[in-house]
């Protein structure tokens, strides 16, 4: 019996590892379609370079998209952003609140926002000069993170 048991646990641990592998794809279709449309929308021309996709056994799958030009855009199961890393290049304004744009624009004049990630209760802003900024969900600015 304990053979079996032994077994049996061995086959499940093989098997939830074979399952939790990321598989890699470079077409679009692969997203959902929300992901799609930012990206056919907000990116036009970038071209997808390779999109991650973790299959999770709860909750579905998340997808890590990389774009040509070194773009990263993190999509949950239902294509919202997650997160999105311009490296140098400024987030497309349409996807920042504008609470968001119009507190940057005052206070931190000539940076951009180069980075933004999209949290439950609030967002994380990246701005070219390396300061990270925490607002909350109606853009409400919190404080600065270091």
């Amino acid at each position: 019996m304990k053979k079996i048991t032994s077994l049996l646990v061995m086959f499940l641990m093989v098997a939830a590892t074979a399952m939790a592998r990321d598989r890699v794809s470079r077409d679009i279709n692969s997203l959902p379609d929300a992901a799609r449309q930012v990206i056919n929308t907000h990116f036009k021309g970038k071209g997808v370079n390779h999109i991650k996709i973790d299959d999770k056994t709860f909750g579905g799958a998340e997808y890590d998209v990389v774009l040509n030009d070194g773009t990263e855009i993190d999509f949950d199961s239902k294509g919202n952003i997650k997160e999105i890393d311009c490296g140098k290049n400024p987030v497309p304004d349409a996807l920042i609140l504008k609470p968001i744009k119009d507190y940057v624009a005052k206070n931190f004049k000539g940076q951009k926002i180069v980075g933004m990630e999209v949290n439950r209760n609030n967002y994380e802003v990246q701005l070219s000069g390396g300061m990270e900024l925490k607002f909350d969900r109606a853009g409400n600015f919190l404080r600065v993170d270091n």
